[in-house]
């Protein structure tokens, strides 16, 4: 499974806006602050303002706010928004694909797999990684799963 440079750059900014919710950030300060270039985040933060991640504000208070609470955006929110798919297989998403012969059964794998990714995805909130942030260390276990959850 590949995680596009949009999508990670975007998680990113949007995790970031969600630990500081008392105040707008520029696309300067979320670039630095995360190690992201500048031009790419712009455009970036544009597609998840027309998807209504973000929205903005001008002036010299101005700058990005999270466009809806925290909790209630997933990975899965912020995936879709710039890439669109989950989950492709050479740039088909999973559903339309058909194999002959001895392969027939791999379309039915990716799209189990399209699905958990899925599933998973929807069910880390911004609000779960910024609570997590100042505790996840490389290696560590994923706390950011809802209680009971299976995924």
């Amino acid at each position: 499974m590949h995680i596009s440079a949009k999508a990670d750059y975007a998680a990113r900014a949007l995790v970031e806006l969600a630990s500081h919710p008392e105040h707008p950030l520029t696309c300067e300060a979320m670039a630095s602050s995360q190690g992201i270039p500048f031009r790419f985040l712009k455009s970036v933060v544009g597609e998840l303002r027309r998807a209504g991640l973000v929205r903005s504000q001008r002036g010299c208070e101005g700058g990005y706010w999270l466009g809806r609470p925290a909790e209630e955006i997933s990975l899965l929110d912020v995936v879709r928004a710039v890439d669109g798919e989950v989950l492709t297989v050479r740039g088909d998403a999973p559903g339309h694909l058909a194999y002959p012969g001895p392969a027939a059964g791999l379309p039915a794998l990716w799209r189990t797999l399209e699905e958990r990714a899925r599933d998973l995805l929807g069910e880390v909130s911004l609000a779960s990684l910024a609570r997590e942030a100042p505790t996840m260390r490389a290696g560590a276990a994923v706390p950011l799963l809802a209680e009971g959850s299976t995924a």
